[in-house]
């Protein structure tokens, strides 16, 4: 035994890095403390993730009459009174909102945004409502194959995207078109993604909807679930190591918390103190299947806390609302490095995609509510009207032109050529490998051999 001690004295003298501290008696794993003797350990938990100096609990008198445990990552009250903890709290968390549905404010407490702002906020929500009504019609008409749209979530589009900065990076999951189309990508990009012609930035290798953009610092999106959230967590952390005054925001579903990777991700940031906005559209449906069956909990904001992640429950119809609240969460991003959640409750007004009939797992009268009695359009609008800066004349004439502009974008894209074969090849090696060679051989004569099976506007 003397032996043994003597051994561990060593060990913890030259501050070896073991999770198992020994008492100096030999019969406790954990030294019991007082509460004030380390306060600095009270809070190790919330700190950044900087090796600190290991304490050596030799040296430390024992109370075992104390109410405090020293456990690693933080010292824990004992209780003689076994407390279990409830499911859920007896109230749901509130949802912070600023207009009413009648477009009224209810409070003084929001982010006060000046009218060049305010009318781009309306001008870019009605366009990516035109362009959602007219793409989803070229899809029905079989011009293009597939598309999804956001309607009922355009204020979560375009008033995130309005209070975020040009040098964050987005990380989408494939319903936030609006934030690409607030940073600047035209409705003719947008017409030339979705045909897949040889102006696609993708060059026809991605699904329609599949937008990305480098100039805008918007990261291609990706239909697997819920995988672009630990991405967006690595790049938050490379930009903090790199002291930029940036951050990166990460959309994704309901349903994309369902997964392990949400998991992962957010324990991830906590743990790096990565400068990253998790922004949950619960829309209440992960395609077909509806919250109740996917958690218990509270909506998605309560499992930040467990990860020790600030949180936040907003109104996902109301573009002031939304603002407010991303604008509060970057600040907490960029200056303080830390992750921040934030639940936008909305609804799904549409379909899941045009591979989808949502009314055959919800009542076609709950749609239809909740597109009139809670557009997100129509209260914004009603409180920009109420400021003075819009009319009923000029509301006209926006839509017209918008929907002008999308006719016409896609009578341009689907006109223009499909990207050549060639670039199903390209982009991934520096110097093709030998099967990829021979793939491309293969299907280049496969097609001079049977021109009648291949489409004449691509290019060999």
């Amino acid at each position: 035994m003397a032996m043994l001690f003597s051994k561990s004295r060593k060990l913890i003298n030259l501050k070896t890095k073991i999770g198992l501290l020994l008492s100096p008696n030999m019969a406790t794993p954990f030294g019991i403390l007082g509460l004030n003797n380390h306060p600095h350990l009270a809070s190790f938990r919330f700190e950044s993730t900087k090796a600190q100096t290991q304490l050596n609990p030799m040296h430390n008198i024992i109370d075992h009459h104390s109410q405090v445990l020293n456990f690693p990552g933080g010292e824990v009250k004992f209780t003689s009174n076994l407390n279990i903890i409830p499911e859920t709290a007896e109230e749901r968390v509130h949802c912070y909102r600023v207009l009413d549905d009648d477009g009224y404010p209810i409070t003084n407490d929001f982010a006060q945004i000046e009218k060049e702002v305010a009318l781009k906020i309306y001008t870019d929500m009605v366009t990516l409502q035109t362009m959602d009504t007219i793409f989803y019609e070229a899809q029905r008409q079989g011009r293009i194959s597939f598309y999804v749209t956001t309607l009922g979530e355009e204020a979560i589009n375009i008033a995130s995207a309005a209070a975020l900065k040009t040098d964050d990076f987005i990380f989408p999951q494939y319903r936030e078109p609006g934030v690409l189309l607030w940073r600047g990508f035209t409705i003719q990009e947008f017409a030339h993604q979705l045909f897949g012609n040889k102006n696609d930035y993708g060059k026809g290798r991605q699904m329609p909807i599949h937008y990305g953009s480098n100039k805008h610092n918007y990261i291609t999106v990706s239909s697997p679930v819920a995988t672009q959230l630990p991405q967006a967590v690595g790049a938050a952390y490379a930009l903090k190591m790199d002291a930029k005054n940036a951050c990166t925001i990460v959309y994704f579903g309901d349903g994309g918390s369902s997964t392990g990777d949400f998991h992962a991700a957010l324990n991830f940031a906590a743990v790096l103190d990565a400068p990253v906005i998790f922004f949950c559209r619960n829309n209440g449906f992960a395609i077909s299947t509806p919250v109740t069956d996917q958690f218990r909990s509270d909506g998605v904001v309560t499992k930040g806390q467990g990860y020790g992640i600030r949180s936040i429950r907003v109104d996902g119809n109301d573009a002031l609302a939304v603002f407010t609240a991303v604008q509060e969460a970057r600040k907490i991003a960029v200056s303080e490095h830390k992750p921040v959640l934030v639940e936008a409750l909305t609804y799904r007004a549409g379909h899941h995609s045009t591979s989808d009939d949502s009314t055959k797992y919800r009542p076609a009268t709950e749609i239809e509510w909740w597109r009139t009695a809670r557009d997100p359009i129509s209260r914004f609008k009603k409180w920009i009207e109420r400021e003075g800066w819009l009319n009923s004349e000029a509301e006209s004439e926006l839509r017209s032109n918008i929907r002008k502009q999308v006719l016409q974008a896609i009578q341009v894209a689907e006109k223009v050529e499909k990207p050549p074969i060639k670039d199903v090849f390209t982009d991934v090696y520096d110097v093709p490998p030998a099967n990829l060679q021979e793939q491309e051989t293969f299907i280049r004569e496969t097609i001079k051999r049977n021109p009648q099976d291949y489409p004449t506007d691509v290019p060999l």
